[in-house]
C-alpha cells in the first residue's frame, strides 16, 4: 500500500465523518427527534424548550463546547463512577499518544525513511513500508532511537497509570463515603440455600442467621421465580383455572388503535390482574403456592455495614456449595432472572460460554482472512481471474487494498457484541454491570486476537496456530509480520474509529426507528424507552483495542500515531455528548471498568516490548536488545506493585471505612430509617415503584424536584397477601 491508498481512505471516512456531524448538528434541533438524541434528559423531565427558529436548520458546534465545558463533577452525578472511568480512560489515551506522536516524529521516522540507500519516488507513490522499520539496515547504529523512544513511551506509559489508578482509587473511596447510605451496603445475597421437606426456603433462612448471626441479623427477602417461561407457565395454569371453575372473567378493557393498518378498535389489553386473583385466592392457599414458587436465593439485611461485609466475606458452612454468599448488588443493577440459577450449575454455565466463545473465535477466522486476502492483489488476480483489467486502475487499487478490507471487516464484528453479551448472560452473573464487564472482557479478548494476532499471521488456520508451537520463536514471528500489517491497522483505525463515530452520534437506529413510527404508524408521541444504557461492553474494548495497536506500531510504523490521536480526541467529545444527553444511566459498576484498563495496557506495553526485542534480535542490535531486557522487568515489577496497591480496593469493600460509616449513621440516628426502607429496595415485583428517598443513585440530584415522598414498609396481613400473591401470578 502508498501514500495515495492511505490517503483515500481517509478522505472517505473523513467526507463520512463530515456529512454525519453536520447532519447530527442539524437533526438534534428537531423537536421530532427530541426522544432520540435527548433521552437521558427526557428521562429526567429537565429537557428545556428548543428553538424554533431558522438556526435549528443550519449546522453549528454549540453540542461540542457544552460537551467539553462539562467537569468531571458534573459527569460523575449524571453518569456515575462508570461514565468518569470511561473518560479518563480517552484523557489518559490522549496524554500517552500526544508524548508517543511527538517522540516517534522527531526521533524514530526520520531514522525509518532514510534507513536504506534506495530509489526514492513521489511522495503520494510512496510505499508506506518506507516509512516502518524494516527500511532500516540490519546493525544500524540509529537504533538506539527506537530504543529511546520505547523507553520514553513506557515510562510515560507508567507514570501516568500510577497516578490515573490513585486518582480513581480516590474517587471511588469518595463515591462511597460521601453519598447517601446504599442499601446494597446493609444487604448480602445467599445462594445455595438448602432444601427442607419440612420447611420452606424463607424459614430455613430465617432460623440460620437468627442462629449463627443472631445479634446482627435483621430480616430477610425471599426470590422468586420470575422468568418468562414461568410467567407463561403460570399464566397457562390459571386461565385453565378459570375456565376449569366456569368463572367468567370481567376486566375492563383497553381499546389501542393499530395504525399500521389503519383499523380500529384492533387489541383489547386486560387490566386489574390482581384484583380478580386476590378474590379467588385465599391467604393459606397463597402461602402453599408460594413456597413452590421460591428459589433457593434471598437477600438477607443486616443491622450495620460491618456485619454484612463480614458475612458475605466468611464461609457460612462445611460445604462450601451451601450457603454461599456475597455482597448484594444495588437494587437497580440486579439481574433478577438469574438469581434462581441453582448455584451448583454456575460452573457448567460457565464452560459452556468459554467453549461457545472459543467456537466463536475459530469461526471468525473465515471473514478475517477473506478481508486480509484483499490487501494481497498478486492472489486475488490468480483465484479471479475477471478481475484482472479492473485491478489495474489506479483508485479501484487504492481502494481495494485501503478501503474495503478494514471495512470488511469492521461490518462482521459489529455482531460480535450482542453475541457476547448473549453468552455473558447465560454465564450466570447476578447483576447487569456484571454481565457487562463479562462481555466486556469477552469482547476484548476477542477483537485483540482477531484484528492484531489474525491479521499479522493472515494464512491458512494452520499456519496461523503453528506459529505458536513455539513460544521462543514467537518474538522474531511477531517482529517479522507486525510492521507489515501496520499499513492495515491505520485503515482499521480510519474505518472502525473515525466512521463508528460518526455512526455512534447520528444514532441510525434509533433515528430510523423514531422516523417509522411518525410516518408509518402515524404516532405523533414521543416512543421514548428508557432501556438505552451505556455500551461500556463494546466501547470500552474499542478503545483498549485502539491503545494496543498504537503501543505496538508505535516504534514499528510512527504513521499510525497521527490518526490514532485524532480518533482520540474526537471520541471524547463525542462520548461525552452521549454520556450527557442521550444515554441513561440506571446502575453504575463503582469503576470496576478500570481494571481492565491498566490490564490492558500493562498487557499492551509488554506485546510492544516483546516486539522491539524481537526486531532488534532481527536487525542484530545487540545494545537495543541488552537494554530492552531491563524495561521489561522493570514493566512487570510497575504491575505487581499496583496490583498489590490499588487493586484490592476494587475487589473488596474495606472494613474501616464501613465502621466509620456505621458510627456516623448510629450517631446521627438514620439508621431506623435506614431499616425501614431495605425492604422496599429490593422490592422483586415493584419494578416502577420509587427507590428510598435515604439512598443515592446516579443522576438523583437532577431528579430531586420529582421524588415522591418515600413510604412505609410495615405491612399488615391484607398487603403480605397481596403481595404474595402478585409474586405467584408475576
Amino acid at each position: 500500500m502508498n501514500i495515495a491508498a492511505l490517503l483515500t481512505s481517509a478522505g472517505i471516512n473523513i467526507v463520512v465523518c463530515c456529512v454525519l456531524f453536520s447532519l447530527y448538528s442539524i437533526l438534534r434541533k428537531q423537536p421530532s427527534n427530541v426522544n432520540v438524541y435527548f433521552g437521558r434528559k427526557l428521562a429526567n423531565r429537565s429537557l428545556k424548550d428548543l428553538d424554533l427558529s431558522f438556526e435549528r436548520f443550519v449546522p453549528s458546534p454549540t453540542w461540542v463546547m457544552k460537551a467539553c465545558d462539562t467537569t468531571q463533577e458534573e459527569l460523575l452525578d449524571i453518569g456515575g463512577v462508570d461514565a468518569v472511568v470511561f473518560s479518563r480512560m480517552l484523557v489518559f489515551s490522549i496524554r500517552v499518544f500526544s508524548v508517543a506522536a511527538i517522540i516517534c516524529t522527531i526521533l524514530v521516522l526520520p531514522v525509518n525513511y532514510y534507513g536504506h540507500d534506495r530509489i526514492r519516488k513521489d511522495l503520494p507513490f510512496e510505499s508506506l513500508e518506507a516509512f516502518t522499520i524494516e527500511n532500516v539496515q540490519q546493525g544500524s547504529r540509529w537504533l538506539w532511537t527506537h530504543c529511546l523512544a520505547l523507553y520514553i513511551i513506557s515510562l510515560t506509559t507508567c507514570s501516568l497509570l500510577y497516578f490515573e489508578y490513585k486518582s480513581i482509587t480516590n474517587l471511588c473511596l469518595m463515591h462511597i463515603t460521601g453519598l447517601p447510605p446504599k442499601p446494597s451496603q446493609f444487604t448480602i445475597l445467599v445462594r445455595g440455600i438448602p432444601w427442607s421437606p419440612e420447611n420452606s426456603y424463607c424459614e430455613a433462612v430465617r432460623k440460620f442467621f437468627t442462629y449463627y448471626h443472631p445479634t446482627t441479623y435483621l430480616s430477610h427477602q425471599i426470590v422468586y421465580k420470575c422468568g418468562a417461561v414461568e410467567k407463561i407457565k403460570d399464566d397457562a395454569e390459571y386461565i385453565c383455572k378459570m375456565l376449569g371453575d366456569g368463572v367468567e372473567h370481567s376486566c375492563k378493557p383497553s381499546i389501542v388503535q393499530c395504525y399500521f393498518c389503519g383499523g380500529t378498535n384492533s387489541f383489547k389489553i386486560i387490566a386489574n390482574e390482581t384484583d380478580s386473583i386476590h378474590s379467588r385466592t385465599g391467604l393459606t392457599d397463597v402461602h402453599i403456592i408460594a413456597r413452590k414458587k421460591e428459589c433457593a436465593a434471598a437477600f438477607v439485611f443486616f443491622k450495620t455495614r460491618y456485619a454484612a461485609l463480614m458475612a458475605a466475606r466468611n464461609l457460612q458452612a462445611s460445604n462450601p456449595m451451601l450457603w454461599v454468599t456475597e455482597q448484594a448488588p444495588e437494587p437497580r443493577d440486579i439481574y433478577w432472572s438469574n438469581l434462581c440459577i441453582p448455584y451448583k450449575q454456575l460452573w457448567l454455565r460457565k464452560i459452556f460460554t468459554w467453549v461457545s466463545s472459543f467456537t466463536f473465535v475459530l469461526l471468525f477466522l473465515i471473514p478475517v482472512t477473506f478481508a486480509q486476502g484483499l490487501t494481497q492483489l498478486d492472489k486475488l488476480e490468480k483465484m479471479f481471474p475477471f478481475l484482472t483489467d479492473i485491478l489495474q486502475k489506479k483508485f479501484i487499487v487504492q481502494l481495494v487494498t485501503g478501503y474495503f478490507p478494514s471495512v470488511i471487516l469492521v461490518l462482521f464484528l459489529i455482531g460480535v457484541g450482542p453475541m457476547m453479551m448473549l453468552l455473558s448472560a447465560v454465564e450466570g452473573p447476578i447483576s447487569r454491570s456484571s454481565r457487562k464487564r463479562s462481555a466486556c472482557y469477552k469482547v476484548l479478548y476477542f477483537t485483540i486476537w482477531n484484528v492484531f494476532f489474525v491479521n499479522v499471521f493472515a494464512g491458512s488456520v494452520i499456519s496461523q496456530l503453528s506459529v505458536f508451537t513455539s513460544i521462543t520463536e514467537l518474538p522474531s514471528q511477531l517482529a517479522k509480520a507486525v510492521p507489515t500489517q501496520a499499513t492495515f491497522f491505520t485503515t482499521y483505525v480510519l474505518s472502525s474509529g473515525w466512521a463508528s463515530l460518526a455512526f455512534e452520534i447520528i444514532q441510525p437506529f434509533a433515528l430510523f426507528c423514531n422516523i417509522f413510527q411518525r410516518l408509518v404508524l402515524c404516532s405523533g408521541q414521543d416512543s421514548y424507552n428508557g432501556t438505552l444504557t451505556f455500551p461500556y461492553h463494546t466501547e470500552v474494548p474499542r478503545i483498549l483495542l485502539f491503545g494496543f495497536l498504537g503501543f505496538t506500531c508505535s516504534i514499528l510504523a510512527p504513521l499510525i500515531l497521527p490518526f490514532l490521536l485524532f480518533y482520540f480526541f474526537l471520541a471524547y467529545i463525542v462520548y461525552r455528548n452521549q454520556i450527557l444527553n442521550v444515554y441513561i444511566t440506571k446502575y453504575d459498576g463503582g469503576g470496576q471498568l478500570w481494571p481492565i484498563a491498566f490490564n490492558t495496557t500493562i498487557f499492551s506495553l509488554v506485546v510492544a516490548q516483546v516486539i522491539a526485542l524481537g526486531v532488534f534480535g532481527i536487525k542484530r542490535s545487540s545494545i537495543a536488545s541488552g537494554f530492552t531486557i531491563p524495561l521489561l522487568i522493570g514493566t512487570f515489577l510497575f504491575n505487581q506493585y499496583c496490583r498489590q496497591r490499588f487493586l484490592p480496593v476494587f475487589k473488596n469493600n474495606a472494613a474501616q471505612v464501613f465502621i466509620d460509616m456505621d458510627h456516623r449513621d448510629t450517631n446521627s440516628r438514620r439508621m431506623d430509617e435506614i431499616y425501614d426502607q431495605l425492604h422496599s429496595a429490593y422490592s422483586q415485583f415493584s419494578s416502577n415503584s420509587p427507590q428510598p428517598g435515604c439512598f443515592g443513585y446516579p443522576g438523583d440530584r437532577e431528579r430531586a424536584q420529582n421524588r415522591p415522598v418515600p413510604f412505609d414498609m410495615e405491612r399488615d396481613k391484607e398487603s403480605v397477601k397481596q403481595d404474595i400473591s402478585w409474586a405467584i401470578h408475576r
